[in-house]
């Protein structure tokens, strides 16, 4: 039988996960696969304003490395629910698979999940808590 799981240690695993997606979502695939350029023209065929491109790269770039280091991880797990319900909408009528052309919503919807089950377990180990006391 496996021993109970440390829920410090479930919201480390789950901190990093997230905080690295949101990191390779900004920095890999908007900066360097699509270019902030290309990445605005994309929002404005979409119909949304150009510049909302720089601020969701900003968002999940900082938001992503905030969360890897444990900084404000619950705060930051709900600010960046927004992001990913756009992304969601933007991929709502692609289908459920992911893997489809354009990409469809289904991973959109776990990684939203996952941001609400993540604020609801807290920092987790080894976060940095900037402002009180750490937790175990």
């Amino acid at each position: 039988m496996l021993p109970a799981p440390n829920p410090a240690y479930v919201a480390l695993i789950l901190r990093l996960a997230l905080g690295a997606m949101y990191l390779a979502h900004s920095v890999i695939l908007k900066l360097v696969v699509f270019t902030l350029p290309g990445t605005a023209q994309f929002f404005a065929g979409l119909g949304l304003p150009a510049a909302g491109a720089y601020l969701v790269f900003a968002a999940e770039a900082v938001g992503g490395a905030l969360l890897v280091l444990g900084i404000g991880t619950r705060y930051v797990a709900l600010v960046l629910i927004p992001v990913l319900l756009g992304a969601t909408w933007v991929h709502a009528g692609n289908g459920w698979v992911f893997s489809a052309a354009g990409g469809g919503w289904e991973y959109l919807v776990f990684l939203i999940v996952a941001s609400l089950a993540l604020a609801a377990l807290d920092d987790g180990a080894h976060a940095l808590r900037l402002g009180r006391a750490a937790k175990s």
